[in-house]
C-alpha cells in the first residue's frame, strides 16, 4: 500500500495516523521532505512582494523596457512577416 499524508512536526517529532485498512505489525519506509515548507515560503513571499513598493517598480520598468520589443513583434505579425507554423 502507498500512502501519502503531509504531517505536522511538533518538537522534533512526528506523528502519522495510519488508515483503517493498513495492516498491523508491518514495517515501512518513512520518507521526510520538507520541500512543501520552502513552497509556502516562496509564495508567501510572492505574495507580499505583490504590495511592494519597489518590486512593482522593477516589474513596471521591464514591461517598459519589452514594450518596444513586443510592439515591433505585434506589428510583424500584423503584416504576416511571421508566417512560420508552430
Amino acid at each position: 500500500m502507498t500512502f501519502k499524508q503531509i504531517c505536522s512536526v511538533k518538537n522534533h517529532q512526528l506523528i502519522i495516523t495510519l488508515p483503517n485498512n493498513f495492516e498491523e505489525n508491518k514495517k515501512v519506509m518513512v520518507m521526510i521532505d520538507d520541500q512543501i515548507d520552502k513552497r509556502i515560503l516562496k509564495l508567501e513571499q510572492l505574495r507580499e512582494a505583490m504590495n511592494d513598493p519597489l518590486f512593482l517598480e522593477d516589474i513596471a520598468e521591464i514591461s517598459n523596457d519589452f514594450k518596444s520589443i513586443d510592439n515591433n513583434i505585434l506589428s510583424k505579425l500584423g503584416n504576416g512577416l511571421f508566417t512560420e507554423q508552430i
